[in-house]
């Protein structure tokens, strides 16, 4: 497993009874997890007394309960030590019991970063990024603080906006970063057709989902033609694809297949895949938190 244990600013205190207690900034928030299946003493006074707790409902989503947590507020992740930055993200609390940040890809931030270093050190070109239901911005910012030129595309205009306030936030705002509010399969298609390529290309689909348009897209039936298609793109020297999930049935090792599929077999490379998490500090053990796939060339 592929742990995101570099955090100063962010941590998960402990985990019981379908829910975890985090530390974001020194605000203790409350939140459900469906992969907590197991029901421990909560001894931490962060469960008596946090600043926000989410609560979900058993007619679906949920509601947040406030105590004493501003609107917004700030985190930052230091890259590794070669990239030499730190990514700033404001965040808040929302529907679906998010704040506007994934913690656990802090592994993909550091591999996507790493290797673009790695490459504009070794005297090549800014590499060019496509970053694919991007959200608010996290690899975004990584690869961008690399010093990549980056495409951001996500469907939520609220999203694309939020991610352009973290770049700020960043100090990436002068950054090469286009950024796009767009149905990304239609993107894709378009940028084909355009004859577009790029250097790297970073996907984190959702398992359900719908376009600007109202486009549907639902990850068992879409991800494996997408990431075909998406394969189209990368240029005549590739660095990476990483396809990201949190779906239950998309294992692991059904990533390493996809991409050795799609991409190895036009491209040559090698794919890696793993299970990401997060270290519990109350307990010493990983809070598992979906998979990551990685093709390198």
């Amino acid at each position: 497993m592929l742990v995101a244990d570099r955090w100063k600013e962010y941590s998960v205190i402990d985990t019981s009874g379908g829910e975890k207690l985090e530390d974001f900034g020194g605000y203790l928030l409350i939140r459900p997890d469906p992969q907590v299946i197991w029901d421990t003493e909560r001894r931490h006074r962060g469960w008596k007394k946090p600043n926000a707790h989410y609560h979900r409902s058993q007619k679906g989503g949920g509601s947040w309960e406030f105590f004493d947590l501003p609107k917004q507020w700030q985190i930052g992740y230091e890259l590794p030590e070669e990239v030499g930055k730190r990514i700033v993200f404001n965040l808040k609390p929302f529907s679906f019991k998010h704040t506007g940040v994934f913690p656990e890809q802090a592994v993909n931030w550091d591999r996507c970063s790493r290797l673009i270093r790695q490459r504009i050190a070794s005297g090549g070109e800014a590499p060019k990024v496509l970053n694919l239901f991007a959200y608010t911005g996290g690899a975004t910012l990584a690869a961008a603080a690399a010093g990549a030129r980056l495409t951001h595309v996500d469907s939520s205009k609220g999203m694309v906006t939020w991610a352009r306030e973290n770049a700020a936030a960043s100090g990436l705002l002068e950054a090469p970063i286009r950024y796009l509010v767009d149905d990304c399969t239609k993107f894709v298609e378009r940028e084909l057709r355009r004859g577009n390529t790029y250097d790297a290309v970073i996907m984190d689909p959702p398992s359900y989902g719908r376009g600007p348009k109202g486009e549907i897209w639902k990850i068992e039936d879409d991800i494996f033609e997408f990431i075909k298609l998406c394969a189209k793109l990368l240029s005549d020297r590739p660095l990476f694809f990483l396809v990201n999930s949190y779906t239950t049935g998309l294992q692991a090792g059904v990533l390493t297949y996809m991409l050795e599929t799609a991409v190895t077999s036009a491209h040559g490379g090698h794919t890696e895949s793993d299970e990401i998490g997060l270290p519990v500090r109350e307990k010493g053990l990983v809070l598992p938190c979906g998979a990551a796939g990685f093709w390198t060339a």
